[in-house]
């Protein structure tokens, strides 16, 4: 059975049956839903507030001005704030169902800083041939698969960012794998920065040592859109940003490395 991986899903659920054929397993590594496509600035966000207000908050978080872009959504949404949030709401969860009904059986999912935990989960829950294995191991093909969903505190907040804590439990608990699954990156600056942004996202110093210590044949994620380097080796770990499926259009075909 071959098997391909996503990440960045960001709401393009109609490329996925096109990017994944008939039969196959797909692994995804979260980021479900699209608050923001940076590059055409569509989304959930924009669909809320104007195009001209989400872009000053993105010009203000690229230049690291987090309190000042928190400042511009505050003011843009005062008097509206029920209306916003139950918005936001009902098109995070119109995403969900179209994302879902989309996903192929099997799926094995783990959720990235975008995604809504607890509505993921339910939606999970309704499909029989979708799994979610975060902090397990699977075997897939007799390659064993471990899987570390989430990603590292930022100062925007979001609601699939995890503690340190959290992060280490999970990477503790694989034991020897041949494929490590995350969607954040090991804490390698050319894998974390993102050319577009201008700026580098925050890796995982837990994955890395992973990495050196376990050295599985491959080390798969996403997270950042537009990487210096989508490939580089650590040891013998050949670790691979998988690509914003949004942009791409196109899923990662895994090859077992006998």
């Amino acid at each position: 059975m071959a098997i391909f991986v996503v990440s960045d899903l960001h709401g393009a659920h109609d490329d996925l049956k096109k990017a994944v054929p008939e039969g196959s397993t797909l692994i995804l590594l979260g980021d479900l839903v699209n608050f923001l496509d940076y590059i055409s600035m569509t989304g959930i966000l924009t669909e809320v507030f104007s195009v001209e207000a989400v872009a000053e908050v993105v010009e203000l978080r690229t230049a690291g001005r987090i309190e000042e872009a928190r400042r511009v959504m505050h003011e843009r949404s005062i008097g509206r704030e029920d209306e916003i949030r139950a918005r936001i709401g009902e098109l995070v969860h119109e995403q969900y169902t179209a994302v879902f009904a989309a996903l192929v059986d099997p799926t094995y999912l783990i959720l990235g800083n975008v995604d809504h935990p607890g509505l993921a989960h339910s939606f999970a829950s309704q499909y029989p041939g979708i799994h979610e294995p975060d902090g397990q191991v699977i075997t897939l093909e007799g390659e064993r698969f471990g899987f570390v969903g989430g990603a590292l505190p930022t100062p925007l907040n979001v609601a699939g960012e995890i503690s340190e804590e959290e992060m280490k439990a999970k990477v503790d608990a694989l034991g020897e794998v041949d494929v490590l699954c995350s969607h954040i990156p090991p804490a390698v600056d050319e894998l974390c920065y993102d050319t577009l942004a201008g700026k580098a996202e925050r890796g995982s110093e837990d994955l890395l040592r992973y990495i050196e210590d376990v050295q599985p044949r491959r080390a798969y994620f996403g997270h950042v859109h537009q990487p210096m380097t989508s490939v580089l080796r650590i040891g013998r770990t050949l670790c691979i940003n998988v690509g914003y499926f949004r942009s791409t259009r196109r899923a990662f075909p895994h090859h077992r490395e006998d």
